[in-house]
């Protein structure tokens, strides 16, 4: 009889749970999660930085400041979520208009060196639309919008089940929808980020007399009528960007994210019934409007774990 040895009797250990990265990275702040394969965040790290006054290197110390937070977890790669303009197949952050440090960023190496994991990026709106597509309000369906509201603007679209974007693309914050309007950061006027962001936001408080650091937030709970129309023309500002998408597209559902969350049901009301406005054929499915209600807005996390999913 062979005898078997006693370290050899013992059972395996169980093999570690596989977790997926994100990094979101947008004008002045980079949040970093670890989430599960089904889409729960499990961990996460968020630091800021001057968006305006920022070195290479200052944003080399907020990647820093967040990649602790892979340390602890085998992630299987790391999807970026990031805004501007970037090149997937190299890696590089091309340009964000709002963060000269941040053109030509190498943020793949960058994160990668920090990391010792494999890394990829993306545009934020194409990585937020996946997001809603296998973990949000957007699964089960083939087409639909996913919009970003607040600081960051943009809206991805998934139509008959592809984005409808190329790699690296764009997310719509930059089509003109006022031919004489503001000059807006990228050179041109009129620009759809120029009127449906929170800086006009602040600035349409401040032209009431209501005061320039109000919240929507703020602006919807002061039961001020003043502070309504701010609100309402705030709303029908966003409607402006997404009435071409419903006129191009007609996508039947879009799912609002970020800052939109503070308005209300009168804020969904009015972009929806404006979207409803620009049904452009008969018998197209009538627009409907959902609003994120969780406390954290993780979609663009979602997306960047959802790209790392894509690729295992």
């Amino acid at each position: 009889m062979r005898l078997v040895p006693e370290a050899a009797r013992q059972p395996a250990a169980p093999a570690a749970p596989r977790r997926l990265g994100a990094v979101e990275l947008v004008p002045g702040r980079v949040t970093a999660a670890v989430l599960s394969m089904g889409g729960r965040v499990l961990d996460r790290s968020e630091v800021s930085y001057d968006a305006a006054t920022a070195t290479p290197a200052d944003i080399d110390g907020a990647l820093a400041g967040v990649a602790g937070v892979f340390a602890a977890h085998e992630v299987q790669g790391i999807g970026v979520a990031a805004a501007g303009l970037v090149d997937p197949g190299t890696g590089l952050i091309l340009e964000v208009n709002d963060v000269p440090a941040l053109h030509g960023f190498p943020v793949t190496e960058r994160l990668g060196a920090l990391t010792g994991v494999g890394v990829r990026v993306e545009h934020r709106a194409r990585l937020q639309v996946l997001g809603d597509r296998w973990f949000g309000a957007g699964r089960g369906r083939r087409t639909f919008a996913s919009v970003s509201t607040g600081e960051v603007l943009g809206v991805g679209v998934l139509y008959d089940g592809e984005v409808m974007a190329p790699p690296g693309g764009r997310s719509g914050a930059h089509m003109t929808v006022s031919a004489s309007g503001e000059r807006c950061t990228c050179g041109n006027r009129g620009c759809w980020k120029t009127l449906a962001t929170t800086g006009w936001l602040r600035a349409g408080a401040r032209a009431a007399g209501l005061g320039a650091a109000m919240s929507l937030a703020e602006l919807v709970g002061s039961g001020d009528p003043l502070a309504g129309r701010v609100v309402e023309e705030y709303a029908h500002n966003l409607a402006l960007g997404l009435v071409n998408v419903q006129q191009l597209f007609a996508p039947g559902l879009f799912i609002l994210h970020g800052e939109a969350r503070e308005g209300g049901e009168r804020f969904r009301t009015v972009v929806e019934e404006r979207l409803r406005d620009a049904v452009a054929f008969a018998g197209a499915e009538q627009p409907r409007v959902l609003v994120g209600t969780a406390a954290v807005d993780d979609v663009a996390l979602l997306g960047g774990a959802g790209l790392v999913l894509s690729h295992l």
